[in-house]
């Protein structure tokens, strides 16, 4: 099971678009849960059982995907083939806008390329969610004290790193819909750097997966905005890596300043 195989971009296919009836009487928020907390519960069971392993990763991120499809989200995932123009592990580096990352980036990124997250430390506490987060072995991070989580991170993400593992990381204190280069912090840079591996920019837009007044991470499905996905040429971490974190933050608000143009 996959959703990009060997395309470099992959735009969702509307060709059969929602029925009448959904559109009118059915909201995407309402439609698309009960899929999500079904696809999350049994594969935390099968987590809590030993047996999520990469494929059940994969496919459990797909069906997610294809669940936002479903209720009539459109996807535009571009620079697949940025991914694999480096043999062996990299640190992807994306700005952070939303959960919907989190659910989605596994199957893009895993067919091609072993990977895990950097991750807050409730993430993998959550008594549904956190088994399956903690059988992806990421990194944990406190998000109270950041000398500690630097420690963390550049010492467990090189070991992760020389074992073939790559990582995604969210240089971004806290999930925003616009770029601040102030927070957006060279962790990154740092840890390629450290690692000798190369540094893959992702900029994405996902603010159709909006911030829930009760419950964060599970607000309004917005189908009216396009989710985006690209990834950009990977890069060799040169001197104190000063260069490349800015070319990263240009790489990111140049996509976002272009998905913002009205269409």
């Amino acid at each position: 099971m996959t959703l990009i195989s060997d395309r470099d971009t992959y735009i969702t296919d509307h060709s059969s678009p929602r029925s009448l009836f959904s559109k009118i009487f059915l909201s995407p928020k309402f439609m698309f849960y009960p899929q999500v907390f079904w696809i999350i519960w049994k594969n935390s069971r099968k987590a809590v059982r030993g047996v999520y392993g990469n494929s059940e990763w994969m496919e459990s991120s797909i069906e997610i995907t294809r669940a936002l499809e479903n209720v009539g989200a459109h996807i535009e995932i571009t620079g697949v083939g940025n991914i694999k123009k480096s043999e062996g592990p990299v640190v992807f580096v994306c700005n952070h806008m939303s959960t919907l990352e989190t659910f989605v980036l596994p199957c893009i990124i895993q067919p091609l390329k072993h990977v895990t997250f950097v991750v807050k430390k409730s993430l993998v506490e959550m008594p549904v969610f956190g088994p399956i987060m903690r059988s992806r072995e990421p990194i944990v991070v406190s998000r109270t004290n950041a000398r500690a989580d630097l420690k963390t991170v550049l010492e467990e993400g090189a070991i992760k790193l020389k074992s073939e593992c790559s990582i995604i990381i969210f240089p971004q204190s806290t999930r925003s819909d616009t770029l601040n280069p102030d927070e957006f912090n060279s962790l990154g840079v740092k840890l390629a750097l450290k690692a000798g591996v190369p540094v893959v920019p992702v900029a994405l837009k996902t603010d159709a997966w909006g911030v829930g007044r009760l419950i964060k991470d599970f607000g309004p499905i917005d189908t009216g905005k396009k989710i985006y996905f690209a990834f950009g040429e990977p890069m060799r971490i040169s001197g104190r890596g000063a260069e490349e974190h800015q070319e990263i933050i240009r790489f990111i608000q140049e996509r976002l300043d272009e998905w913002d143009k009205p269409s």
